[in-house]
């Protein structure tokens, strides 16, 4: 049986740090006329999908996926809707995560953003020698959380589901309990 987000919270506590990322499942549009298709067109990818979000730990091991949501659905939204940037902010888990989740709290932890405009020059103003180094040291520890999202999309049936999109949390959820318990 898949953990539900409170099990996966507890797993999450005994961790240094946990890496949360969101990635698009691919599905097909059979059955989707008439404007209905709208919301799991994701406008990013180009392609119709589900939006999940994949909390792994530092090894790159999967420790939850979040049911799917249409696909038009950004991360921080849809991280928000599944209540998994509240619990890991209550429970002071250190995350880390990509500049999609900026402003999620003081737990997550996200890379420096390009600076503003300068009203000077009308250029943006680059990031100082120092933000560079603690970004590209930001990117190493979210490389596994990556690496899970891979293993995930290794699923045949999750490369590109051509059942029902109503019918993804099941197989979402089916392959979430195959991969944590083979691991």
């Amino acid at each position: 049986m898949a953990p539900i987000r409170a099990e996966a919270i507890a797993v999450a506590a005994g961790k240094a740090y946990v890496i949360l990322d969101g990635t698009l499942l691919r599905i097909d549009r059979v059955g989707m006329t008439g404007g209905r298709d709208r919301p799991y067109y994701s406008g990013k990818h180009k392609v119709h999908g589900l939006n999940v979000q994949v909390l792994a730990d530092p090894a790159g091991r999967l420790i939850w996926v979040s049911p799917p949501l249409p696909g038009a659905r950004h991360d921080m939204g849809a991280a928000r809707e599944h209540g998994i940037i509240a619990a890991l902010n209550t429970a002071g888990i250190s995350t880390i995560a990509d500049t999609a989740y900026q402003g999620s709290g003081p737990a997550v932890r996200v890379p420096q953003r390009r600076r503003r405009l300068d009203p000077d020059t009308g250029r943006y103003r680059r990031l100082s020698r120092s933000q560079k180094q603690v970004n590209t040291a930001h990117a190493r520890q979210r490389g596994p959380g990556e690496r899970a999202n891979a293993e995930l999309k290794n699923w045949k049936v999750l490369r590109k589901i051509r059942s029902s999109p109503s019918q993804a949390t099941e197989l979402v959820a089916a392959v979430q309990t195959l991969m944590i318990a083979s691991a």
